[in-house]
């Protein structure tokens, strides 16, 4: 890895308060929630229904909204509850023109998928999104993704490593095209300063990218990259792979010890960033007069809810109080135990609706949530600056025959 690195401690002094994200997949994240929502089961992926949700989701405050892209079961063993979904990328961009302050972050494999797409996908997003955007890295070892593009199944112990060089490839690319490489001089008739176009040559185990990018350069130069905690080594992260770990544990009670053994982990290897700590916690909220077990407890009778994540089941004052305490500070001067959490609604009709009614306000009123604002990169939401290019410095008219690639492809 080559990008600049944050040293620990730098993030802006007010950047003290959590930032709270929702999943928006499908009905809700329990495989039967299209039987307790409020939708009608064919409209769950219709655009209006989209739309719904996301704004519904924005004007509640969420700082982001991730958008599932996870491998389901092979058709012969899919279950009557398995969600439908449509590609997570494309919901995102549809997102991107109808929200404003909202960051949008789809789930992306890295091993079925060719970096270089995903690499220039990601950054139209971001520019839909205006600096909107995020990339949740996954590391499918399905062997039905496997078999749709050709490929043999690769083995867990080559997950880390395929995910890590699809986002060193990504980020090479980003910084491909420097600030400012597009010119469009008229009188000239040039387009492109050649001289601000890099090759991104990266030699992997598996493949090997050449580049530059097709597109310019994305308007947060490089965009946030939250990636599973366990999945990317420790000497990964330690060079500023991902800006944002997601942890999870068996029960909320060992979510704060989990999150603490984490960045005790990274301190320890020496780690000379920051990721972002962002909790996974499961939702199932009392509402219209039914518990939040006998909601669940409905829900698991058609089929059981099986999730390696925490879980919170009860009222929205004691899910407060469960965010309230992830998210504070349990000292002057300590961090809190999560920079975010990421929340899974049960079904998202009904949780949404109480999130939005009851939860979020009261911890804003708190101080506990950072402001939601509009025009804000999602960089910015997570106090990282803009960085420079890492090609900028070693600029020379030797790129020239970079650029003159890509503009013979246009």
């Amino acid at each position: 890895m080559s990008i600049s690195p944050e040293p620990l401690g730098t993030r802006p002094p007010g950047h003290g308060a959590g930032l709270l994200i929702i999943e928006l997949d499908g009905a809700g994240s329990h495989p039967a929630a299209w039987r307790a929502t409020r939708t009608a089961p064919a409209a769950v992926l219709t655009p209006a229904r989209l739309r719904d949700v996301v704004l519904a989701a924005e004007s509640a405050g969420f700082h982001a909204a991730t958008f599932s892209d996870a491998p389901r079961p092979e058709d012969a063993e899919r279950p009557a509850d398995a969600a439908a979904q449509l590609n997570s990328l494309q919901r995102a961009a549809f997102a991107g023109p109808i929200t404003h302050s909202i960051a949008l972050i789809p789930e992306v494999d890295t091993v079925y998928t060719e970096p270089f797409h995903v690499s220039t996908q990601l950054a139209s997003l971001d520019y839909v999104t205006g600096g909107r955007a995020g990339w949740l890295v996954a590391a499918s070892a399905s062997t039905a993704d496997a078999a749709a593009v050709g490929r043999e199944p690769v083995g867990r112990d080559r997950l880390a490593q395929e995910a890590a060089d699809s986002i060193e490839v990504s980020r090479r690319l980003w910084d491909s095209w420097e600030d400012g490489a597009v010119i469009r001089d008229v009188p000239t008739g040039r387009y492109l300063d050649v001289d601000k176009l890099h090759y991104a040559d990266f030699a992997g185990g598996t493949y090997s990218v050449k580049g530059p990018s097709i597109i310019p350069r994305p308007l947060q130069g490089q965009l946030p990259v939250l990636a599973p905690a366990g999945l990317l080594a420790p000497e990964e992260l330690a060079a500023g792979a991902a800006d944002g770990l997601l942890v999870s544990a068996p029960t909320p009670e060992l979510l704060a010890a989990e999150l603490a053994e984490t960045r005790e982990a990274l301190a320890a290897f020496g780690a000379g960033t920051a990721p972002a700590l962002i909790a996974e916690l499961d939702v199932v909220l009392a509402s219209r007069g039914q518990s939040g077990a006998e909601r669940l407890a409905a829900l698991d009778a058609h089929t059981p809810w099986e999730s390696p994540r925490a879980r919170f089941v009860g009222a929205p004052t004691e899910l407060i109080e469960l965010l309230a305490g992830l998210l504070s500070p349990a000292a002057a001067g300590e961090k809190a135990a999560a920079d975010g959490v990421r929340l899974h609604p049960a079904v998202l009709d009904t949780d949404l609706e109480e999130l939005g009614r009851l939860v979020l306000p009261e911890l804003r009123r708190r101080g506990i949530l950072a402001p939601a604002q509009s025009d804000t990169t999602f960089r910015e939401q997570l106090g990282l600056a803009r960085p420079a290019s890492r090609y900028a410095a070693a600029a020379s008219p030797a790129a020239s025959p970079a650029a003159d690639a890509v503009n013979a492809g246009n």
